[in-house]
C-alpha cells in the first residue's frame, strides 16, 4: 500500500497544522469581528447544480462521483456514458453557499453576511500553486446589492490580510459591465465577448502583441482589434473606461467603490483600477476584485459579484457579492519565509514513571491553569535523544516529576 497522499493533496505535520490553525483562527475572528456569520456545507453536491452554475472552465475540473448500484448499472447498460454520475465535489464554495440560501434564507437575516472556511476540490494538474484538495476563506452577502457590500468586503479581507504578515498588497477592483461596455465601444460583437475576455485575461503573460495576434485567429473583427490595440498601448486607464463604457450608472458605481475603497486604506495597501482585471467564473455580473502581493508573485484573494446565482435555485433575483481569500497560496508564502506564529502558548512535556500517572496528570493540569499547552510522557530509558526530538517537535520546555517543581528550557 501507498503511503503518499494522492497526487494535488498533502498531509500536514503538526507545526504545519499549528500554521494553518492560527492562520484561519486569524481570518475567521476577523470576519465574525465585521459581523458575518460561519455556515457549513457539504463537500458533495447534487451533479445537476453543479452543471447548471455557470462556473466556467472550473466545470471541466469538477470530480464526478458514479452512481451506485442498480443506478450505475442501468446507465452502463443503456450506454448513457454521460450520465454515470450523480454527484460531485464541489470546485468552490459559492454554489454550495447559493443553495444554502436558496433553502434557508426564511431563518437567515436580510440582508445575510456570512463566512465560509472549507475545503474546495478540482481536478487540476498537480502543480506549485495548485492544489486538487485545498482550503478557501470566503465571505459573501447576499440579499443587497448596495455598493456598501463591495466595499465591506474588501475592507473586511484586507483587515484579514494585513494581520498575516504577507507584506504590502494591492487590491484590484473592476467591473463585468464597464468592461463589456468599453469592448463594445471598440466593436466586438456580442457573441465574441466571452472568447474576446479570455485572450486579453492572457495580457499579463503573452503581452499586447500575443492579445493582439490571438484576436486576428479568432477572427475578431480587425478594427476591433486595432481599437483593442491602442487601447491596450495606452494603459487602459479609469478616464478611458469612463469615456467609452457608455454605461454611467456603472462607472459611478465603480468609481465609488474605488474611491471609498482607498480612503479606508488609509495608505496601508494600495486600490486600483484594472480594466484588464476578468476573473475566470461565468457567474460574475458586474464588481470583480482581486488581491495581489506586492511582495510574492501571484493572487492571493479574489471575488466579485454574482447576482444571478441564486436565481437558479429560487426564480427571483436575488443580488450577492462575495471575496475569497486563497489559503494555501498564503499558508505557502509563511511557511516558506520561516513564519513563526507570535505569541503562542508555552509547550512543556511532563515525564513521570510507570504508575505516577494522577501526580503528572495533576501537575500538567497545574501548569495549564497558567495557560501552557502540556503533554504527559513516561520517562524514556534515552532521555538525551526524547528531549532532542521534543525540541524538534516546538516544545518549549519539560519537567521530570520528583526531579523539580518549575519546568527546564530545553533550548539551551
Amino acid at each position: 500500500m501507498k503511503t503518499t497522499p494522492v497526487k494535488g493533496t498533502a498531509d500536514y505535520l503538526p507545526s504545519q497544522a499549528r500554521l494553518r490553525d492560527y492562520l484561519q483562527g486569524i481570518i475567521l475572528d476577523t470576519y465574525r469581528a465585521a459581523g458575518f456569520e460561519r455556515v457549513m456545507t457539504p463537500a458533495i453536491e447534487d451533479m445537476e447544480n453543479l452543471d447548471k452554475s455557470d462556473g466556467g472552465d472550473n466545470l471541466n475540473l469538477m470530480f464526478k462521483i458514479m452512481k451506485r448500484g442498480e443506478k450505475l448499472d442501468a446507465a452502463l447498460a443503456a450506454g448513457k456514458f454521460d450520465d454515470l454520475a450523480d454527484l460531485g465535489l464541489r470546485y468552490d464554495l459559492t454554489l454550495p453557499l447559493s443553495r444554502f440560501y436558496a433553502a434557508n434564507r426564511g431563518k437567515l437575516s436580510s440582508p445575510f453576511k456570512c463566512i465560509q472556511i472549507d475545503k474546495a476540490y478540482r481536478a487540476e494538474r498537480p502543480q506549485k500553486g495548485r492544489m486538487r484538495e485545498f482550503v478557501q476563506c470566503d465571505i459573501d452577502i447576499l440579499g443587497s446589492d448596495s455598493p456598501l457590500c463591495e466595499l465591506e468586503l474588501i475592507h473586511t479581507t484586507a483587515a484579514a490580510l494585513l494581520k498575516l504578515d504577507i507584506g504590502r498588497f494591492t487590491i484590484k477592483v473592476n467591473d463585468r459591465r464597464v468592461l463589456r461596455g468599453v469592448l463594445h465601444s471598440a466593436g466586438v460583437a456580442e457573441e465574441q465577448m466571452g472568447t474576446v475576455c479570455v485572450s486579453l485575461d492572457k495580457w499579463d503573460k503573452i503581452g499586447t502583441e500575443g492579445v493582439l495576434a490571438e484576436l486576428s485567429e479568432k477572427e475578431i473583427a480587425p478594427e476591433a482589434v486595432e481599437a483593442i490595440g491602442k487601447l491596450l498601448e495606452s494603459g487602459c486607464t479609469l478616464e478611458q473606461a469612463e469615456a467609452l463604457c457608455g454605461d454611467p450608472e456603472s462607472i459611478a458605481r465603480l468609481k465609488g467603490i474605488l474611491r471609498d475603497s482607498e480612503a479606508l486604506a488609509a495608505g496601508r495597501y494600495d486600490v486600483a483600477f484594472d480594466l484588464l482585471l476578468i476573473r475566470g467564473q461565468g457567474y460574475y455580473t458586474g464588481t470583480v476584485f482581486e488581491i495581489q502581493s506586492n511582495k510574492f508573485r501571484g493572487s492571493v484573494a479574489g471575488g466579485g459579484r454574482y447576482d444571478g446565482l441564486i436565481g437558479k435555485f429560487t426564480g427571483e433575483d436575488v443580488p450577492a457579492v462575495g471575496f475569497s481569500i486563497g489559503f494555501e497560496r498564503i499558508f505557502q508564502i509563511l511557511e516558506s519565509q520561516g513564519f513563526s506564529i507570535p505569541g503562542k502558548a508555552r509547550r512543556i512535556a511532563v515525564l513521570c514513571n510507570e504508575g505516577e500517572g494522577v501526580a503528572a496528570v495533576s501537575k500538567a493540569e497545574e501548569l495549564r491553569a497558567d495557560g501552557a499547552e502540556v503533554s504527559v510522557y513516561i520517562r524514556p530509558k534515552k532521555m538525551g535523544k526524547f528531549l532532542s526530538r521534543l525540541q524538534e517537535q516546538g516544545f518549549d520546555a519539560f519537567l521530570v516529576l520528583g526531579e523539580s517543581e518549575e519546568p527546564k528550557p530545553l533550548a539551551q
